[in-house]
């Protein structure tokens, strides 16, 4: 859906972080609001299940489907997990990361939120999952812009582990060269497989990669963090629930990476799973938060940016920085949204690891 403002068409599921105040004053008042939902709570059933079932098969994407640089929910949307369209509130995010791959529900709500609040459309309560229609169908309604969960810099960044680098122009579609790379890394390092072992070499490779070759290179919270998940990703989620060895077959891989489609006879993994293997990637070969600084080959250590040892400053950095560049000054029913789904984001904290809430636009 578009809604008319002033100066285009804005659709509903865009997001309004970085926007001026003079736009915001111009599409707020055409967005229907829609209060959040309170996220949902754990699953009571976490067994392996099948979830290529005849409830959710794969289909081809229509036209005006969205996807975007996050493999597994292109899958979960491409068997309709998700809305097929691409765009979902976070609490269908939540449940389809949770029924579909079983993900842990404190991981799944966290990641959501922190997502949902520099991607997504506080206002409408949705998120799309990218902002890029089917490469076989036409281009998406003005403003066509890349956006959704393929805005740079916070969630998706350099060195992503199949995607290139945004610097070079094309930092969400499939990268046929990189995948080549990725079995030849797991041809060296896991007899064919993609496991932790592979996951840390080949991270380490793409940042030295993006080190020679991106003098715009990033590598501090919350981009860090998320680096590192999606390396464990696969072999969390996307082995089947009946294998228990950590050992991702290619084959398989391609298919979640490319076609956005489980293989036939999917089962869930067996159990919930969240971001583990997380600390085996990133102590094989350990690099600190930091930066190129302009050229190629001078990436320098940000002691002020989060690692593994600071969660919770990842959390106030994340807060205080990131939501609060993107929205300076808000006022009225954004603030109000923002601050409902900082609520729900610091409620998600895993383990409660951080004591206390931060509050970037007050408690009132």
């Amino acid at each position: 859906m578009l809604y008319s403002c002033k100066t285009r068409a804005f659709p509903a599921h865009r997001s309004l972080a970085g926007l001026s105040m003079e736009e915001l004053e111009s599409i707020i008042p055409v967005l229907s609001f829609q209060p959040p939902e309170k996220p949902p709570g754990p699953s009571n059933d976490t067994t392996a299940k099948l979830v290529n079932d005849v409830a959710h098969p794969w289909k081809p994407l229509a036209p005006s489907d969205i996807r975007g640089p996050c493999p597994g929910l292109n899958t979960l949307a491409s068997h309709g997990w998700l809305p097929r369209n691409g765009i979902a509130t976070p609490a269908q995010i939540i449940s389809a990361a949770q029924d579909g791959f079983n993900m842990d529900n404190t991981i799944a709500r966290f990641i959501t939120y922190a997502a949902f609040l520099v991607n997504g459309n506080v206002i409408t309560n949705l998120l799309s999952i990218g902002e890029k229609s089917s490469l076989t169908g036409p281009d998406p309604p003005a403003p066509a812009v890349v956006g959704g969960l393929n805005t740079h810099a916070v969630f998706e960044g350099e060195f992503s582990r199949l995607l290139g680098d945004a610097f070079f122009g094309n930092n969400h579609d499939f990268n046929e060269t990189l995948f080549d790379e990725l079995i030849a890394f797991s041809k060296k390092f896991g007899a064919g497989k993609y496991n932790l072992t592979v996951a840390a070499e080949f991270r380490f490779q793409r940042i030295k990669d993006s080190i020679a070759t991106n003098p715009k290179f990033s590598f501090v919270s919350t981009r860090y963090f998320s680096a590192y998940v999606e390396s464990v990703f696969p072999i969390n989620f996307f082995i089947d629930g009946h294998q228990e060895d950590g050992q991702l077959d290619l084959t398989v891989a391609r298919g979640f990476f490319q076609d956005m489609r489980m293989p036939d006879g999917f089962f869930r993994a067996n159990g919930t799973r969240g971001i583990d293997g997380i600390e085996v990637v990133a102590a094989a070969y350990p690099v600190p938060p930091g930066s190129n600084t302009g050229a190629v080959n001078t990436f320098t250590p940000d002691p002020a940016s989060a690692d593994f040892t600071t969660f919770c400053l990842l959390y106030e950095n994340f807060v205080n920085q990131t939501v609060k560049g993107l929205y300076p000054n808000p006022t009225g029913v954004l603030r109000d949204a923002l601050n409902m789904n900082l609520g729900f984001l610091f409620e998600a904290i895993p383990g409660g690891a951080c004591p206390h809430q931060v509050f970037p636009f007050g408690q009132d």
